[in-house]
């Protein structure tokens, strides 16, 4: 049988070690991209939020790992956290929150839905013009690491 995720104990090549400068740079742009979100005005929480969903779609066992821990420890409930796959549903965000998972979203879904007007509109009418460039841009690099960790089959740490 072949498919999504049958393929999980097969090796692949470790690209964060195969290309450590690459990987650096990555990282690099991360920490630059998290410290202009916060000073923009986002909230960290938020930001680990946008990270726990985009990995989430992007099926990243390693990040939803990471940044579900992250949120935590931001004091993000853990009710919440649980929810945030049904968030349109759950009435447990704030319309910020929405405006900016509908944007994640979209954006991590980008071939699908190629970034709708109303989405857009919506988080632009939430956030600043510089926080919605921060918050386009944290959705970018948790793209990039979701893409990096799930073609190198990257699992959650060991606890």
């Amino acid at each position: 049988m072949s498919g999504p995720g049958t393929d999980l104990a097969r090796p692949r090549v470790a690209v964060t070690s195969a290309a450590p400068e690459l990987y650096q740079k990555l990282i690099d742009l991360h920490v630059t991209a998290e410290r202009q979100a916060v000073e923009a005005g986002l909230a960290a929480g938020l930001v680990a939020l946008v990270r726990v969903r985009a990995s989430q779609l992007n099926g990243c066992a390693f990040c939803v790992d990471l940044h579900t821990s992250e949120a935590a420890g931001h004091g993000e409930d853990t009710r919440r956290l649980h929810a945030l796959p049904v968030w349109r549903e759950s009435g447990l965000f704030t319309a910020r929150e929405r405006a900016a998972l509908a944007l994640t979203e979209a954006i991590t879904l980008l071939a699908e839905t190629r970034v709708p007007d109303a989405v857009y509109a919506t988080a632009a009418a939430e956030f600043s013009e510089p926080e919605l460039a921060q918050l386009v841009w944290a959705v970018t690099v948790i793209n990039a690491f979701n893409r990096l960790a799930v073609t190198s089959r990257i699992g959650p740490r060991p606890r």
